[in-house]
């Protein structure tokens, strides 16, 4: 049977034409107003309280909107944006080192291998640099230099220091900013915050979508909950892999949810490896841990030469080492991107010269910065990172090198939206990681923090009042055959799963999953590999239904049940991810297929065939799933062989 079919192209209607750096203002001036008196009677849902769903409903309920606020954890600061560490970026050239709008558009554009769209990431670019205003407005404590000036520092893929930060820990920073303008509304009683509620279903009335199933977390009651408007910001669905770096809440439901109801799933086999992770130290493992990108400013990349070197790393002599990433790519070092550091560590390590007791790692060095700068230098830099690493591996990091393997870090695949950020369903809006909009095929480090508060607190507000001046809406009641419907599925879904009463855990079945897919979807991916995935995932799934055990009861808190649900969700998410690779027959960003690389082992791209958003419609499980193609253009940025050699 055919695992896709080819339905109509999709095309962005919302992005104007004209100069790419006039678009974002010529938008802004043609998108529909709502006078202030209309915004008070107007309610907008938003799923997700981390820098995009949090700063997205403290300014949608500073403009008037009502806005009803929802999340699973026990706190909206408690959002996984808290784990951030390295830093946001914004143009404001404050080093007058040669950067502006239009560099960290072309940086962001070749960084995602040419495979995003040029109108959204300009716009991005031109909105970076009120971020930085904001959150200093709000007292975030970014770094500064000695004169009081805002520092900055590097990232991978770019020759300028654009990266503001707040020394390992800039996403809580940032996130903490977006709460306390979230409190505040929650204070005048503009924003209804609902914590420890999960989404379980998008109500969609007429066509457009008019609300959400959620469940009580504590007590188990489910609800549906009304507005004009829904706003999912529920982040990626890295955890598909079971290990990586996001935290284990973090899951697919709100969006796959969304996609099964009509929304466009765009993209799904982008995904990142972050290539400075702690590694892998034995099957007890639930999650993995980041170390920040900015560690490779001043930390050196290296193997021993000789395969098999298992002498401990200050016994090997400097002339034994091979700092691997700057012999390969002498202008940015080792500080090429995320997709490129984390496959060349995989190529010496498949060598058989990785490191530790694994052999799946390599070292990260600060010996010779720590004698450049000083220890209290790079303390003051990077002092919660090493005390983070010494804590979870035993070995100080001043005194020996540390010990990284690339990881599951981010998606860059998400739910399809046009210039607006609005799904293929009217009303649905999506921001922050949920979208695909603006990093291609490779996220650059650092921008996802950018693109988070760019979202919600400058073009979510903007774009969302055109949708909403049509409104306000016809009420929708409990009773309309669309909510009942939506609430009977949640309701059958959680008994379903109850059911089952089988012999293996949740947990069990995650992991198997995760295994399957790093394998053959992770890294490096190949035709037989994903063919072989595919057949894997729908057979694992098949057991879950049957032999799954879900103790207890779905009347209160209910761990397992709340996972048995995410990971029925990603079950179905793996077997589209997996048939999107299959389908892109090139390499492009973190997509690499082991049959389309270059002689040296780089991603070899075919922009003939593949120069477009794969957007999936979905169908019935078993069915095969529907491609619509959004053709790209590049007018300003013309694609090229990347190279950062």
């Amino acid at each position: 049977m055919d695992l896709f079919t080819e339905g109509d192209p999709v095309a962005d209607t919302k992005a104007p034409e004209g100069p790419v750096e006039k678009r974002w203002e010529t938008r802004r001036f043609e998108a529909k107003l709502v006078n202030p008196a209309n915004r008070r009677k107007m309610t907008v849902i938003v799923v997700g309280t981390g820098l995009a769903g949090g700063s997205a409903a403290a300014t949608l309920a500073e403009q008037g909107y009502r806005v009803k606020s929802y999340c699973y954890q026990d706190s909206p600061r408690r959002a996984h944006s808290i784990a951030a560490q390295g830093g946001i970026n914004a143009a404001k050239n404050y080093r007058n080192d040669g950067d502006s709008v239009h560099r960290l558009f072309y940086d962001t554009v070749k960084g995602g291998d040419f495979r995003s769209r040029e109108s959204n990431v300009h716009r991005l670019a031109e909105v970076s640099v009120n971020i930085i205003d904001q959150c200093v407005a709000q007292g975030v404590p970014f770094a500064r230099e000695y004169g009081g000036l805002l520092d900055t520092r590097s990232f991978g893929g770019a020759q300028v220091q654009r990266t503001f930060y707040a020394r390992g820990q800039t996403g809580q920073q940032l996130l903490l900013g977006a709460y306390q303008a979230l409190e505040r509304q929650i204070g005048l009683g503009n924003v209804e915050m609902n914590a420890r509620h999960e989404m379980l279903e998008l109500i969609v009335v007429d066509g457009k979508a008019r609300g959400i199933v959620v469940r009580d977390m504590v007590t188990g009651e489910i609800t549906t909950e009304f507005a004009d408007a829904v706003v999912l910001a529920s982040g990626g669905y890295g955890n598909v892999f079971y290990l990586s770096t996001n935290a284990k809440g973090c899951n697919v439901t709100a969006t796959w949810r969304a996609h099964r109801k009509g929304a466009y799933f765009a993209n799904p086999c982008y995904t990142q490896i972050h290539p400075t992770c702690i590694p892998v130290s034995g099957d007890h493992q639930s999650k993995l841990t980041l170390m920040s990108e900015s560690l490779r400013n001043d930390g050196r990349v290296w193997v021993p030469k000789a395969k098999g070197d298992d002498r401990a790393p200050r016994d090997i002599p400097e002339d034994e080492r091979d700092y691997y990433l700057e012999r390969i790519y002498p202008s940015f070092g080792n500080l090429v991107p995320r997709d490129i550091a984390s496959r060349a560590a995989k190529n010496v390590c498949d060598e058989g010269r990785g490191v530790g007791p694994s052999k799946l790692g390599v070292y990260l060095d600060f010996a010779d910065a720590i004698d450049r700068l000083g220890r209290q230098a790079i303390e003051a830099k990077y002092g919660n990172l090493f005390e983070m690493y010494e804590r979870i591996t035993g070995e100080d990091p001043y005194e020996v090198p540390m010990r990284i393997y690339p990881a599951v870090h981010y998606t860059m695949g998400g739910l399809w939206v046009d210039y607006d950020l609005q799904s293929t369903i009217p009303g649905l809006f999506v921001i922050g990681e949920a979208n695909f909009s603006d990093h291609g095929a490779n996220r650059l480090g650092a921008s996802a923090l950018m693109q988070g508060l760019a979202d919600g607190y400058f073009v979510l507000p903007t774009t969302i009042a055109n949708y909403l001046a049509a409104g306000p809406f016809e009420p929708v009641q409990a009773s309309h055959p669309a909510v009942v419907e939506a609430r009977r599925d949640v309701e059958d879904r959680i008994q379903r799963l109850l059911a089952v009463d089988g012999d293996r855990t949740v947990d069990s079945f995650h992991r198997e999953l995760g295994q399957i897919m790093w394998e053959h979807c992770g890294m490096e991916r190949s035709e037989a590999g994903l063919r072989k995935a595919i057949d894997e995932i729908r057979a694992l799934r098949e057991q879950f239904w049957q032999r799954v055990r879900v103790p207890g009861d779905g009347e209160g808190l209910n761990q397992s049940l709340e996972k048995a649900g995410r990971v029925a969700d990603f079950f179905e998410l793996a077997e589209l991810m997996c048939i999107d690779a299959l389908h892109r027959e090139e390499s492009c960003g973190g997509h690499f297929r082991a049959e389309h690389q270059t002689a040296d082992g780089e991603a070899q791209r075919d922009d003939d065939r593949f120069a477009y958003v794969a957007a999936w419609e979905f169908t019935a499980t078993g069915e095969p799933a529907v491609l619509h193609k959004e053709d790209l253009k590049f007018e300003y940025v013309h694609p090229t062989q990347r190279s950062y050699k």
